[in-house]
């Protein structure tokens, strides 16, 4: 078992928003168990961080998306019951209409955002209720709050922010924290996987690009305060403020569709 003080697990931690928060997190003296698919990426981001920030950090190599993958990382949050911070990050997109879409990939990303995500987290919250603190980031996006991409993506990504903010309300008065992290537009490898062949990021405006570590700040800047949902970039929460209107919501998801889809 890692020492307690101060631990986080860390799903989708090889690049992009999860190699991130591992990073800041260092910074803020946590020890990491950091997980995914890519083991020569986990390796190199511990030993950097074990390097920089003298912090411990072990590594769980697993595929969220087969059952073998998925329970190896479970068994492990079960047994080690002292993890404070649990970040839901792994996941992926598709860049093809829904019937496109292979039959597998759906299922997978159905695995991947929804089963680990709940899974994970029931098992995180036995040992933060008992120590009555933690805090629970599940990685949701802004397609949860405004349809604009991949049906899939989008459906999984919206059960995330409505399974936070429900479990929040019945976490009210146990000290511990749940956040719907939504970023937008995020330079990372997202986008360079073989679902995305074609998908040009100069096609999207300058201005709805954000950065891993600024999506990472604000999110953790964030907990400070009540709010269930983290909405990261000035851009993204006046998107969000107009999407409570019927008919800006309907030119946005339009507007949003045309650019995903170019």
């Amino acid at each position: 078992m890692m020492p307690a003080s101060n631990l986080a697990l860390i799903t989708g931690a090889s690049s992009g928003i999860g190699a991130e928060f591992a990073r800041q997190l260092a910074a803020q003296g946590y020890n990491l168990i950091l997980t995914a698919r890519r083991q020569a990426n986990l390796t190199e981001l511990a030993d950097s961080l074990q390097l920089s920030h003298n912090t411990l950090v072990e590594i769980i190599v697993a595929d969220l998306a087969t059952d073998t993958g998925l329970h190896k990382v479970l068994e492990r949050i079960r047994n080690q019951p002292d993890i404070n911070l649990l970040v839901n990050n792994a996941g992926f997109g598709t860049h093809n209409k829904f019937a496109e879409v292979e039959t597998e990939k759906n299922a997978a990303m159905l695995q991947v955002h929804v089963t680990a995500s709940v899974l994970f987290t029931h098992a995180a919250l036995s040992g933060m209720l008992a120590n009555r603190k933690g805090v629970i980031i599940n990685v949701s996006s802004l397609a949860g709050l405004i349809p604009i991409r991949s049906v899939m993506y989008g459906s999984t990504k919206t059960f995330l922010v409505n399974f936070s903010e429900a479990l929040q309300v019945e976490l009210h008065g146990t000290g511990v924290k749940i956040q719907a992290l939504c970023p937008g537009f995020t330079y990372s490898e997202f986008h360079d996987t073989p679902q995305f062949a074609g998908f040009q990021r100069r096609k999207i405006p300058a201005i709805l690009w954000l950065t891993s570590e600024q999506v990472v700040r604000e999110s953790l800047g964030s907990l400070r305060h009540r709010k269930v949902i983290c909405i990261p970039g000035f851009q993204y929460k006046i998107i969000a403020i107009f999407t409570r209107n019927r008919l800006a919501s309907f030119f946005i998801r339009r507007i949003g569709t045309r650019l995903f889809h170019k």
